[in-house]
């Protein structure tokens, strides 16, 4: 007689304490010296989380930069998950998302000014950045998604936490979406709360400053979305932004491989009272049968007043796929974030912390190397 399969909570619970006990001898073993981390004469400031993805890293790198390339040369280095070459890379504009990773173009082609470079090596990388000569290395290097890379010593760590599925209420992989204990937050010099609700209370942001119970040094600070007017994936065909306030009337298909889709359908749903959905994985490479998903979905709505709304970086994937046809990208616009401080002060607060420290940093930087 075949047995009942055993109870996956209790096996994703063991899985998860072997994993649990993996990544605390991980750390111990940096924490003792035994694996080395290295520091570097810039300031590096890394943005990075404890959980699996959906935190909204890239708008915040995307901030920093824009705050900082006022003043200083800015790098900003990531692995290029999920690209297919393996070995350095510097980001052009014209670039293709197999080779580099989609947020990585995203980030270039928005700011083609900004140094971008992709490596698994962060050490690698960063070295041969340091190589360049005096007047083009870079003068801060902002260290996407390295929390948990800690062959880098950042001078600065930013650990962000989604306000939906805060890390004190989650658990370690398989069985939650934490990398790493939710105590390691300790690690971080600053935390932030991203995606919270624009009319948080007060009592909402004492309950969750209490819960992570960071330590008196860690600065904590609370961010949302903020969505501009819609932008043709495709401007070349001539296409109008839409703003967003235009959409009530027409039907509105989402087509989004991202690992929190949930913000965005909420946005939406206020401004449309036709909404259709398509998800795919994060990271999602459309290949041509996803394409034609898409074009089944268009003639199930039956709709000449249909706009197909994607994220920026499924926006970099869609203008790279080789099956995307004229007719379809007349459909197609994509939806700018930027991120917002929930408090004014906590952006006047942030922005200053982040020149200070990168301004002392790069002072120190000098006197080490006279």
């Amino acid at each position: 007689m075949l047995q009942p399969p055993p109870n996956m909570g209790i096996v994703l619970s063991l899985l998860s304490w072997l994993y649990g006990i993996g990544m605390r001898v991980y750390n111990q073993l940096f924490d003792w010296g035994i694996l080395k981390s290295k520091k570097y004469p810039l300031p590096v400031i890394c943005v990075g989380n404890i959980t699996v993805g959906g935190t909204g890293k890239t708008p915040h790198i995307e901030y920093l930069v824009q705050l900082l390339s006022v003043k200083y040369r800015v790098a900003v280095l990531s692995r290029g998950y999920k690209r297919k070459s393996k070995d350095l890379k510097f980001v052009e504009t014209t670039s293709l998302v197999e080779d580099v990773g989609d947020e990585p173009l995203q980030i270039k082609r928005k700011f083609p000014d900004t140094m971008v470079v992709v490596d698994k090596n962060r050490n690698n990388a960063i070295e041969k950045m340091l190589a360049m000569g005096e007047d083009t290395r870079p003068e801060v290097i902002l260290l996407d998604d390295g929390f948990q890379h800690r062959s880098v010593s950042p001078s600065l760590s930013i650990v962000l936490t989604d306000y939906n599925r805060p890390i004190y209420r989650d658990e370690l992989l398989p069985a939650g979406t934490l990398r790493e204990p939710a105590e390691n937050v300790h690690r971080a010099s600053m935390v932030i709360v991203t995606k919270c609700n624009k009319q948080i209370q007060p009592i909402d942001a004492r309950i969750i400053t209490n819960d992570l119970d960071l330590f008196a040094y860690q600065p904590l600070f609370f961010t949302n979305f903020e969505y501009g007017d819609l932008e043709p994936v495709f401007p070349d065909l001539g296409l109008e932004q839409i703003p967003l306030d235009n959409l009530l009337k027409k039907q509105v298909l989402i087509v989004a491989g991202i690992a929190s889709p949930q913000p965005l359908v909420e946005k939406l749903e206020k401004k449309t009272y036709n909404l259709h959905t398509l998800f795919f994985p994060d990271h999602h490479n459309f290949l041509e049968n996803d394409i034609e998903d898409i074009k089944r979905q268009i003639d199930a709505i039956g709709s000449d007043e249909l706009v197909i709304i994607t994220t920026e970086k499924d926006a970099v994937r869609l203008r790279d796929s080789q099956w995307v046809d004229d007719n379809l990208k007349q459909f197609l616009y994509y939806i700018p974030i930027m991120i917002n401080f929930v408090h004014k002060s906590d952006k006047i607060s942030f922005n200053k912390k982040i020149y200070n420290h990168v301004r002392n940093h790069q002072t120190d930087s000098r006197l080490s190397q006279r």
